[in-house]
């Protein structure tokens, strides 16, 4: 594994794989219910909340707001942290319904509304002014909505809030673009394995039968050198079996010098040895000459 990671492609897969991730994530797969909803509409209404939401996206349309009813017992501060990344570059207005009146929080998520931010004095103006006469609608929620849109076209125009429409990426295509990247990362990972695998035994098998060539080819060349020493010994003393004997191995060396041994190239050589041994045993040493002894003078 150590080494499939130290390769320029083990270190592309790890890229691919933090990508994917990370477009998954973004996509909002670890989202709660409100910042689902609030990623792909303008409106969220808890559960037993008396709204008409197909008719509060309606009059919100394409401004950069987002309301959000929740229940009674709700956190403000908690939940504005959990549409964090589902809202962002929007102003956040979180409602309850109290005894007589709407409980509200403002939240803005445009860029710089942080307590240290070069907009958070704009960011605390909008998140006051924004609710000023939605109160009173405890019983109308939509009129509420009416009002905070009405609200907001005045901050846009005094310059408060910035201008410019929301623009809203439904998830499933992100979940679907993230899921087929990491089935391509992961197939391709386990295609290239299966395969690098498949070549290694191809590649172990072909040095398998190399060695077996080499060992064969070594063998022979041992056993073809002892049969050609005695062809040698032979040819001191030539006889017709002899001369018969160095014609075959003549034919028999235009095969040993083939890239790999045919079947039956080894018997041929054992035969040959069997045949010289027989021609050595039976060969008969020429007759010695014998020099005149020299005579010696006696006075």
């Amino acid at each position: 594994m150590k080494r499939f990671l130290a390769t320029p492609f083990g270190v592309a897969v790890i890229g691919l794989l933090a990508l994917a991730g990370w477009a998954t994530w973004s996509a909002g797969i670890f989202d709660g219910p409100i910042a689902r909803q609030v990623r792909v509409s303008s409106v969220y209404a808890a559960p037993g909340t008396d709204l008409d939401v197909a008719a509060a996206e309606r009059v919100i349309g394409n401004r950069r707001l987002v309301v959000v009813f929740l229940d009674r017992d709700a956190d403000f501060s908690e939940a504005c942290d959990d549409v964090e990344d589902a809202a962002a570059g929007t102003l956040v207005m979180f409602f309850t319904v109290g005894d007589d009146e709407l409980d509200h929080y403002g939240c803005s998520q445009f860029p710089g509304s942080d307590i240290d931010g070069e907009n958070f004095g704009k960011a605390f103006v909008a998140e006051n002014v924004i609710a000023q006469g939605a109160d009173q609608f405890a019983d109308r929620p939509l009129e509420a909505v009416k009002v905070l849109a009405v609200n907001y076209d005045a901050l846009v125009k005094s310059g408060t809030v910035p201008d410019g429409p929301r623009t809203i990426e439904p998830s499933f295509p992100r979940y679907l673009l993230a899921g087929a990247a990491v089935l391509t990362v992961l197939g391709g990972a386990a295609t290239v394995f299966l395969f690098s695998r498949r070549l290694g035994r191809l590649a172990a098998r072909r040095q398998g039968d190399d060695e077996a060539v080499s060992d064969t080819r070594a063998s022979l060349n041992a056993k073809a050198a002892v049969l050609a020493g005695q062809i040698i010994a032979l040819d001191r003393r030539p006889t017709d079996e002899s001369r018969k004997l160095a014609a075959d191995y003549a034919e028999l060396a235009t095969d040993l010098t083939e890239d790999k041994p045919s079947d039956g190239l080894t018997a041929r050589v054992e035969a040959l040895t069997e045949r010289a041994r027989d021609v050595t045993a039976t060969a008969q040493p020429r007759g010695s000459r014998h020099r005149p002894k020299k005579r010696t003078s006696t006075r």
